[in-house]
């Protein structure tokens, strides 16, 4: 009979199993990242994974939450530095160079993306959108803040100018700069 493993254990462990969901998804997906694979990395026998998550879409669906706190953090960091509307644009440029690193985060068109998310059942879908909803909306909740337009298009056009991620390899132009100006001169608009 293996021995149980101790909270400080199970939290190393868990801890393994999102960091090396995170590298097998930026390199293979999620299709090809198997859960074989992750409990190597995480130093645990598969049957020790079903100890810390009941399927491979759970693992997935915690790192993805994971991953989306970070970024809301990273941006209440930088919007505590920068009480204003270039505070915003600060970190919007912080989160578009994000995206940038792991395109798991955007490109929720995909193929692949498609496949993680028809595997969740409709609760954990809404939980994604609803996590990302509220980054939205606590970023633009601020006293400090004022916008000249409604809430509603002001989220619409931050979503837009960080979806152009997907269209970056089109761009004839280095893609950040693009986002940059895009951004710089969109911000007076948005925000009083």
């Amino acid at each position: 009979m293996p021995k149980g493993f101790s909270e400080q254990e199970k939290s190393n462990i868990r801890e393994k199993l999102i960091k090396s969901c995170v590298s097998n998804w930026e390199k293979y997906g999620y299709k090809k990242t198997n859960v074989d694979d992750v409990c190597s990395e995480a130093g645990i026998s598969k049957g020790a994974f079903y100890i810390f998550f009941d399927s491979k879409e759970l693992l997935f669906l915690e790192t993805l939450s994971i991953i989306q706190r970070n970024l809301y953090t990273l941006v209440e960091e930088i919007l505590q530095q920068e009480q204003n509307k270039y505070g915003v644009a600060k970190a919007l440029k912080a989160v578009y160079r994000e995206y940038d690193k792991s395109p798991f985060l955007y490109d929720t068109l995909s193929a692949d993306f498609t496949s993680f998310i028809n595997k969740l059942t409709e609760e954990e879908k809404q939980s994604i959108y609803y996590d990302s909803a509220m980054g939205a909306r606590q970023m633009l909740d601020k006293p400090y803040l004022k916008l000249r337009i409604s809430e509603e298009k002001a989220r619409s056009v931050m979503a837009s100018l960080l979806f152009m991620i997907t269209g970056k390899d089109k761009m004839a132009y280095n893609h950040f700069e693009v986002f940059d100006f895009m951004l710089d001169n969109l911000i007076n608009e948005i925000f009083e």
